[in-house]
């Protein structure tokens, strides 16, 4: 363990990292920049206010952006301070926010084993409000009617306040928003839920409805130190306001020109305006970037000095020199795809060290994925996506999620009717609406109806039978979950539905369904339930390990289940890309329109937080950075034709490589097309750019680099993919070849259009 005087934690900082590290009282802003060490600083406070000035760790709260974050946060405090910060909260505003509910959500009305709906759960809630309310879900989109509700509650906008604010609103969408939002909340109380938002807004309530307790946390945690600060929304600060505005013992740790969520609620104004709402604050800037190269910071201070809505701030570089940063031309994304998994094994080959992990392929849409998926698999080049399909979100693990959650809080009806006839147990949906009916008539839940199915004179026997055999199962999980350690439970539980026979008699997905449980399961085998190391000795006594894991799982993000040891290539949005950093990154889709998106060309603050996401993207960067675009690339169904990003206009030339992809210069016209050059591309306006097809200036029939084909081989189409060759037919300008893809079945295409090339084994 250290000296209780010594000062390791302090070792190797800078003048900047020090001044902030050894602040004591008072509010501090310490501006961030993209690689300054803010973690270090962060952790190195913590171990001072231990070391230096005996605050004991029960007394510090820290809150982190992440759950990954708040793991290497509470890990690298531990490793300063030879031992398990016992009794330090760490954690994301969500779970602490949980971890407060579960303490008294009583006081709100709620039980203290209450459900977190995830946003699958929440919408399917929110659908069933709104037939219940009388309108139409095809025409009133739940998704939409709960973004609103979500955007609401992050302002601190209850259900009935929002109902009477839009009562005589000309907006109808809103109006009727405002009838489904406070039945959408008694749902949720009826059923002991809450939703994501509720975890940011509730814990505000609680404080300001009981001042009594805001001033026992008030004394509790002298101490407040928050990351990532600006990309908090109202309701987060208020959280922190109502803490912290007594004592005033602040560290705020954030970077303007890195908030990137504003789409979601997230208020910049809260890190801009610090100083104005806490007048005492003094301010520390890091400036110095340990990460990237020096030309890819270049690159990043160019990109982002044409913002105007940020403080003043220059990242000075650490690491000098570096490659410059390359700009490959290609012609759609499956050029793209392929570019950078050749540029990639080439990487491999020829730098000593750096594996398939130190690789990141960044976008700024979920749908790029598939173009580059299908790039990696063809090559055999391992990768992980990061977002897509959850784990959690899988059909399978909801569903044995859904008897954990009823096991824990019997009164989550969502969950009942989720499994009550899965695996089948003649449960049907007749069957389930005279229970509900007769549930509400006798004012009690759905599992104790269950239990009493036999009263109910509507329901067939074998009805009634297997919905009391559901409830007598669920009452035998409950009594074995107050002792049981959740892996135990979890095999014991799949074993008695004999879910694994059931998945395998689906078809040709139930091998892999059955993978997924039991993968869940060796998870909730590991599950060492890391809460109860810093959690107080009453919490411990109060939730079982049932209760805790629900909790993980729901609070789990995208980002945290990235396996860094992985011998695989990371593919992610650029959005959970935040917090991360590789040697080797490529950022796909520098097209106008995609990215920045069309949308933010007309909103000077949505265009400086795509500009500031860019930089977030070429901050991630440590050793080599390369930038993608395409001529054409399929969006929607559609081929749209692009034009290089306005964004890359900012960095100079003399840090770009300048690239064209061989397909491009083989198969397409290079020079541009009636717009005025754009720095190595072409720039026309949106509506010619939708309207213009590229042909090629040549005779196809004369051209030498034209593939020829012959019957049988295999070929590779930019949207059918891979198939083969069955007939050749016609001459010249109108040779057609008839291929049968893999997926899409046969086609007969004219090959100077069909961009068909030989599909290499």
């Amino acid at each position: 363990m250290l000296d209780l005087f010594g000062g390791a934690h302090l070792e190797g900082l800078n003048p900047q990292q020090l001044e902030a590290a050894t602040h004591f009282e008072g509010p501090v802003l310490v501006l961030a920049g993209a690689g300054s060490g803010k973690t270090r600083v962060l952790t190195a406070r913590v171990c001072q206010l231990v070391h230096q000035h005996g605050v004991p760790l029960d007394r510090i709260l820290a809150v982190t952006f992440t759950n990954k974050a708040a793991g290497e946060m509470r890990q690298r405090i531990s490793s300063l301070l030879g031992t398990e910060p016992k009794g330090m909260w760490v954690g994301t505003f969500h779970s602490l926010g949980a971890r407060l509910l579960r303490k008294h959500a009583d006081r709100l009305g709620w039980d203290r084993t209450f459900s977190i709906y995830d946003a699958d759960q929440s919408l399917r809630l929110v659908k069933s409000v709104v037939e219940s309310v009388g309108l139409d879900p095809k025409r009133w989109k739940p998704k939409a009617i709960r973004s609103e509700m979500s955007n609401a509650k992050n302002q601190l906008i209850d259900g009935v306040e929002f109902a009477r604010d839009t009562e005589g609103s000309f907006d109808l969408f809103l109006r009727n928003v405002g009838k489904v939002f406070p039945e959408y909340q008694q749902a949720l109380k009826k059923q002991n839920a809450f939703d994501f938002d509720d975890l940011l807004m509730k814990p505000v309530q609680l404080f300001e409805e009981n001042p009594e307790l805001l001033e026992q946390y008030r004394d509790r945690f002298s101490f407040i130190l928050v990351d990532e600060y600006q990309d908090t929304n109202k309701a987060q600060f208020r959280f922190v306001e109502l803490l912290a505005s007594q004592h005033e013992n602040l560290m705020v740790v954030g970077d303007p020109d890195q908030s990137i969520y504003g789409w979601r609620g997230a208020d910049i104004r809260n890190i801009l305006e610090f100083e104005v709402a806490f007048p005492r604050a003094r301010t520390v800037a890091l400036e110095i970037n340990y990460r990237s190269k020096a030309r890819i910071l270049e690159a990043a201070n160019a990109v982002i000095e044409e913002n105007l809505n940020r403080p003043e701030k220059t990242l000075r570089a650490h690491r000098d020199g570096g490659e410059l940063v390359t700009l490959v031309e290609t012609l759609d994304e499956n050029d793209e795809a392929r570019w950078i998994v050749s540029e990639i094994e080439a990487r491999l080959r020829e730098t000593l060290g750096l594996a398939y992990s130190g690789c990141a392929v960044l976008y700024r849409t979920n749908a790029q994925a598939r173009a580059l998926e299908d790039g990696f698999r063809r090559a055999g080049v391992p990768y992980q996506v990061v977002g897509g399909v959850r784990f959690y979100e899988r059909r399978e693990i909801q569903d044995v999620l859904a008897y954990l959650r009823l096991i824990s809080n019997p009164r989550d009806a969502t969950a009942f009717e989720r499994v009550a006839n899965y695996p089948r147990r003649g449960v049907g949906l007749t069957s389930q609406e005279h229970l509900v009916r007769w549930a509400q008539e006798q004012g009690i839940t759905l599992l104790e109806a269950a239990a009493r199915a036999d009263e109910i004179t509507d329901l067939r026997a074998a009805g009634a039978k297997g919905l009391m055999r559901f409830a007598d199962l669920i009452q035998r999980f409950s009594l074995r979950a107050i002792q049981a350690k959740i892996g135990e439970l979890l095999e014991e539980l799949v074993e008695d539905l004999d879910l694994v026979r059931h998945l395998y008699d689906e078809g040709p997905d139930g091998e892999d369904r059955a993978r997924n449980v039991a993968e869940l399961i060796a998870g909730a085998l590991d599950f060492d339930a890391d809460l109860m190391q810093i959690m107080d000795p009453e919490e411990v006594d109060t939730f079982t390990e049932l209760d805790l894991f629900l909790q993980q799982v729901a609070l789990v993000a995208d980002v945290d289940r990235l396996d860094p040891n992985a011998s695989t290539v990371t593919l992610m949005t650029l959005h959970n890309a935040k917090g991360l950093e590789f040697p080797v990154v490529f950022i796909a889709g520098m097209e106008e329109g995609l990215f920045p998106l069309r949308r933010a060309s007309d909103d000077a603050d949505e265009l400086e937080e795509e500009r500031r996401l860019f930089y977030v993207g070429i901050t991630r960067a440590e050793d080599k950075l390369s930038l993608c675009w395409a001529r054409q690339r399929r969006r929607a169904g559609e081929f749209t034709y692009g034009m290089l990003s306005s964004f890359v206009e900012s960095i100079p030339d003399a840090l770009l490589d300048r690239r064209r992809t061989q397909r491009l210069t083989r198969g397409q016209d290079s020079t541009p097309h009636r717009g005025a050059s754009y720095r190595g591309g072409y720039r026309r306006p949106v509506e010619e750019v939708e309207e213009e097809h590229f042909e090629p200036d040549t005779d196809d029939s004369l051209n030498q680099d034209q593939p020829r084909f012959v019957k049988g081989e295999r070929v590779l189409h930019p949207t059918f993919g891979s198939g083969a060759v069955v007939e050749i037919s016609g001459f010249g300008r109108d040779l057609k070849v008839t291929v049968h893809f893999d997926e899409v079945g046969t086609k007969k295409l004219l090959i100077r259009y069909a961009s068909l090339e030989k599909d290499w084994p």
